[in-house]
């Protein structure tokens, strides 16, 4: 019989499946940045798109059958996606260091709250007023950063960061928004059968804009550049989003959501580790901003 971890009487209990479930998506998911940036020296960011697409997608059609949800549902979230990646890598070709993309990219959780105020009458407490005036203080810092230049970022990278995130938000409104109306669908069916959905426009994006001299690029990919696409198809896309919804299934989503504050550690020693990136004074103070953000943010809504 699994051993559990002790908690109150008001929640069921961590099992250590779940633990290893939380471990194996943070880990994923910081690793998630510098795989990108392994994967962006052969790849144009839409041909790097749609092979993620490609991966997440065509190994398991044949196998996970499509939502019981309508297909407007899955084309919303399809092309929140297609907005998601298309912008972060561009953000990481044109500007922004895979350690602090880790960071920022979180800042959907502020975005996903405001879209939910506009657009679901959610609402917002006063001091979580606060945590969102705390991470913008962040974003200057990030911003001011990328205007003196010597950190290896750029505003262009940080706008197309942020954007990015604002797409992310866009697509956990569609989720709930889909989970509103259609409560029973199968959340990994969902999460497979979106993936569907990016390719062909990201094909289209990458024949139309990118140069001719790079459209094939990507046939001479080296092995790493191809294992960094398989992770991001299979692994990140299918395999973590799989491990959190069922997390997120025995779980209230106030005990869940606090772990991905592991996610930006990750990202922001492995691409240190890894990728041999160095990150300023004025960006350690803006991560640290907005984590804290994040924390009084979550601990508010808990």
């Amino acid at each position: 019989m699994a051993r559990q971890i002790p908690t109150d009487f008001n929640h069921p209990p961590f099992k250590l499946a779940d633990v290893g479930a939380v471990l194996g998506v943070i880990l994923i998911w910081g690793l998630n940045f510098v795989t990108m940036k392994y994967a962006l020296r052969d790849f144009a960011p839409f041909q790097l798109g749609a092979a993620r697409y490609v991966f997440a997608f065509l190994p398991l059609v044949f196998f996970i059958p499509r939502p019981r949800l309508p297909a407007g549902w899955i084309v919303a979230g399809g092309l929140a996606q297609l907005g998601q990646f298309a912008f972060l890598f561009l953000a990481l070709r044109d500007g922004m260091t895979a350690a602090m993309a880790s960071v920022i990219l979180q800042t959907q959780l502020f975005f996903t709250t405001l879209l939910g105020v506009a657009l679901l009458g959610e609402s917002l407490a006063k001091k979580g007023v606060y945590a969102l005036l705390l991470a913008a203080v962040g974003l200057v810092c990030f911003a001011v950063s990328a205007v003196q230049g010597g950190g290896a970022i750029t505003l262009t990278g940080l706008l197309l960061n942020l954007a990015a995130a604002g797409m992310w938000a866009f697509a956990n409104i569609v989720a709930r928004r889909a989970q509103r109306a259609h409560p029973d669908f199968d959340a990994l069916q969902y999460v497979v059968w979106i993936s569907l959905v990016p390719i062909v426009p990201f094909i289209a994006l990458a024949w139309a804009l990118d140069p001719a001299e790079v459209r094939w690029n990507w046939l001479g990919a080296r092995d790493s550049s191809w294992a960094s696409v398989v992770f991001l198809g299979l692994v990140a896309t299918v395999a973590a989003y799989a491990m959190w919804t069922q997390l997120l299934k025995r779980h209230a989503a106030s005990r869940v959501a606090p772990f991905s504050l592991g996610v930006p550690v990750v990202g922001l020693v492995a691409a240190i580790v890894l990728l041999g990136e160095t990150v300023t004074a004025l960006q350690w103070l803006g991560s640290g901003l907005v984590v804290a953000a994040l924390v009084m943010f979550m601990g508010w809504r808990r």
